[in-house]
């Protein structure tokens, strides 16, 4: 179903600040740490480095990938000053840094699998003789093992649990790409809300994002051109998905919210949204919420729950 939404495209041209009515201007906050993927090994991330003991060009993390792809211009990229600078970080990495407070895991295939190395918090180092140019994936584990992905077209999320994974596809590339969920909407939330908008808009976006993804992933049935399951488009089809693009504001949101869902009828249903504060599609019939509505309601006091209650109709929180 083709979504008709402004605002992720107005979002690519936004700058530093938005300029709203009556001539206030919102400036974007700066964070104090992990500002996104800017080339620089900040507090909270993980870093790759092109060289050993942690020389050359940096690639900086705040989430698990599962798959850093490795071609130009889409792959995940050494983007900090020195050697390496430029090239896909696929199977060309030497050494870490985990600046984050979770253990990160580093495997030798895509999609979170075969042989791994264990990087605690705060740890600094050299890939093994394994891994060294040969690091294809990485998940930041907490404090527990993570959860074996599903296989093929399955998800393992219910209407009560979260799926690990999502299939996106990723139109441009003609290939199908299984993300941590929680990475897929970190990497969505900026490209569809302003990230200088208050922060309890941004909670009700990170919302709705979420709920329209674990939608699809429970009920899904696309097939690619060449015949591959997947959930999600990578663009306004689905959600716009643009790997690397989390900020600090944003990702905030959606770790405020994750652990609460929306549902009608006990059921996790299809959040729709659009831009526009007057109708776009149905929203007025309760199944879509405005983005620039929620702004302004988030500006007026509202806190996120009133304004998702408002745009949908017939939700229960929890």
């Amino acid at each position: 179903m083709l979504r008709i939404r402004l605002l992720s495209r107005l979002a690519a041209a936004t700058t530093a600040a938005l300029v709203l009515g009556g001539g206030t201007v919102l400036a974007t906050p700066a964070p104090a740490s992990a500002a996104g993927r800017d080339g620089v090994c900040d507090p909270g991330e993980f870093c790759y480095y092109f060289n050993s003991n942690n020389q050359g060009s940096v690639s900086d993390f705040t989430g698990s990938i599962a798959d850093y792809a490795t071609t130009q211009p889409t792959c995940y990229d050494f983007k900090g000053p020195g050697a390496g600078k430029g090239q896909c970080i696929k199977n060309a990495a030497a050494s870490v840094w985990n600046r984050s407070s979770k253990t990160v895991r580093v495997y030798y295939n895509t999609g979170h699998a075969g042989t791994y190395q264990d990087f605690a918090a705060g740890a600094k180092g050299n890939l093994n003789a394994t891994l060294k140019n040969q690091n294809a994936s990485h998940q930041f584990l907490g404090t527990t093992p993570p959860p074996t992905s599903p296989a093929g077209c399955k998800t393992d999320g219910t209407d009560t649990k979260l799926p690990t994974t999502i299939l996106v596809y990723r139109a441009s590339l003609d290939r199908v790409e299984r993300v941590d969920f929680k990475t897929y909407v970190k990497n969505v939330l900026p490209n569809e809300w302003v990230s200088s908008w208050p922060s309890e808009s941004l909670k009700a976006g990170a919302m709705a994002v979420k709920n329209f993804g674990w939608y699809w992933a429970l009920h899904s049935n696309r097939k690619t051109p060449s015949g591959q399951c997947f959930d999600v488009y990578d663009h306004t089809s689905s959600q716009v998905y643009k790997p690397g693009s989390a900020k600090a504001v944003t990702s905030a949101a959606v770790d405020a919210t994750w652990s609460t869902r929306l549902t009608r009828g006990g059921k996790i249903f299809r959040a729709q949204y659009c831009a526009t504060t007057t109708a776009c599609g149905n929203w007025v019939d309760g199944d879509w919420m405005s983005q620039r509505g929620s702004r302004d309601k988030a500006l007026a006091g509202w806190s996120h729950s009133s304004i998702l209650r408002h745009y949908y109709t017939g939700i229960a929180i929890s």
